[in-house]
């Protein structure tokens, strides 16, 4: 489980009741499309004639850019997912990464589940006895990506889900 029992209105946009503006929804969605592209490589050298994860993050970005609805990027993000579930290691997670960032769109909070799932990822494709420190440098990397207007709610974030995110944000 990645999303909270309780939403954070800080993540419900405006319209539906939450403080969430469009364009921070848009700057996360971007955030975690490039968190999952980041990692992608994992599932895409391992299964390179499956487009779905892949094409989980260009909807995301078409999302943003107005190109497709939000069901749209929420179909592609499920059709990602589906591409991990019989997959195992570093290009499963890879796979979820990417489902969750097409799943912003729908719901914000999934932001957060495309960066745990790309550290799961890269720890996983890394030696047992580095796996840790690859996790580290990858949470690192995505933070260094994190725009200022976003940064502070995705850190808090970070802070209040790390426990139920497999506790990957201890970088």
């Amino acid at each position: 489980m990645i999303l909270p029992k309780v939403r954070d209105p800080r993540f419900v946009t405006i319209r539906r009741g939450g403080t969430l503006t469009d364009a921070h929804h848009h700057l996360l969605a971007l955030w975690a499309a490039a968190c999952a592209e980041h990692v992608l490589p994992l599932f895409e050298s391992a299964h390179p004639d499956d487009p779905r994860p892949r094409q989980a993050i260009e909807h995301a970005r078409a999302w943003v850019r107005g190109e497709v609805g939000m069901m749209v990027a929420r179909a592609a993000g499920g059709h990602a997912m589906g591409a991990a579930r019989d997959k195992r290691g570093a290009a499963r997670h890879a796979a979820y990464a990417a489902g969750q960032a097409g799943a912003v769109a729908h719901v914000a909070a999934h932001e957060l589940g495309a960066a745990a799932y790309a550290i799961k990822a890269a720890r996983a494709a890394a030696p047992a006895d580095e796996a840790d420190a690859a996790g580290r440098l990858e949470c690192q990397w995505q933070r260094d990506q994190l725009p200022d207007a976003i940064r502070e709610l995705v850190l808090d974030d970070q802070r209040l889900r790390n426990d139920i995110c497999w506790s990957v944000f201890d970088c």
